[in-house]
């Protein structure tokens, strides 16, 4: 029994961490909040941790752990994720979403924290990247979260693999949106061919785009490849990055960092959301940097 409680002991502190906070009146809050590091937190130069906050329970936030370095001159840029399978939980992407938010991102993933080994239940709807959206703007704007004035709530990524990435295209003419990732999907040529859960959307959703897009498939082995490249074609009004691996169509989201996925995705994120134009090299120029990796064939169009 005594070895019971010192297993669950452990595990609370392993899982909990503690910010203290004060309302209207300056009375200190205690809020507790689960956490986990993923691997080892990421490769970039913000170790990160994945979070449950308390005032967001439906979703799963990857940040990096130490805040203290962002401030008015140094933001967090916003990304919201939708999962594979319509899932509520981000336990096939954490590897990815980790690393991704290393590099100085908050990631706003759709589905309770996953605990280790677990993968979650119940399906998700494309209006959780909303949410995801609305929550991380409340929180810059709000004197007790600590993610007041951290947040560049001018800088904001819709992003989703296979029906996460349709749920994407679904939200994408949200004005709030700076920059889309498609990531192993594409709208189905003919509506409702889709699963009961993804949203049936037709090509015309693909006029709603209104900022610079990024799809990343998973080569022809990739079930959603014909669906994809299709939209990549009909795609012609903004500009539009195609990277395919020839991987399949779970991508490598569960490889260590994340894999080339979350290479090619972080390097468009620093582009995108910072204005990093070293990270844009990998899809600018005759031909794009992406172009000279081998496991990587591209296209492009409307973009320097």
């Amino acid at each position: 029994m005594m070895k019971k409680i010192l297993v669950v002991a452990f595990l609370s502190i392993h899982l909990l961490s503690a910010f203290s906070l004060s309302d209207s009146q300056g009375q200190v809050i205690s809020t507790q909040v689960a956490s986990r590091v993923v691997e080892d937190g990421g490769s970039g130069p913000y170790k990160a941790l994945m979070f449950s906050e308390t005032t967001l329970p439906t979703h799963t936030v990857f940040r990096p752990k130490e805040l203290g370095v962002f401030n008015k001159s140094n933001k967090l840029p916003i990304i919201a994720w939708g999962n594979g399978g319509c899932a509520n939980s981000p336990w096939e992407h954490v590897n990815f979403l980790s690393e991704v938010a290393s590099y100085g991102f908050l990631v706003v993933a759709i589905g309770p924290m996953p605990l280790e080994g677990e993968k979650g239940s119940g399906k998700s709807t494309s209006s959780q990247l909303l949410d995801a959206i609305t929550w991380a703007v409340a929180q810059n704007s709000d004197q007790k979260s600590p993610y007041y004035q951290k947040l560049d709530v001018t800088k904001v990524a819709v992003s989703g693999m296979s029906c996460g990435g349709l749920q994407t295209l679904e939200v994408a003419a949200d004005p709030r949106v700076s920059t889309v990732v498609v990531c192993n999907s594409g709208i189905f040529n003919t509506p409702g061919n889709g699963r009961s859960a993804m949203p049936n959307l037709t090509k015309e959703n693909l006029g709603k785009l209104h900022t610079p897009t990024l799809y990343m498939l998973g080569g022809e082995k990739d079930i959603a490849y014909a669906n994809g490249m299709n939209d990549y074609e009909r795609i012609n009004h903004v500009p539009v990055f195609m990277a395919n691996m020839d991987v399949g169509h779970g991508g490598t989201y569960s490889q260590p960092h994340g894999g080339e996925f979350a290479k090619v995705a972080t390097a468009w994120y620093q582009w995108q959301l910072k204005g990093d134009q070293a990270a844009g090299q990998l899809f600018t120029g005759e031909p794009a940097g992406l172009s000279k990796n081998p496991n990587w064939r591209v296209e492009k169009k409307k973009m320097p």
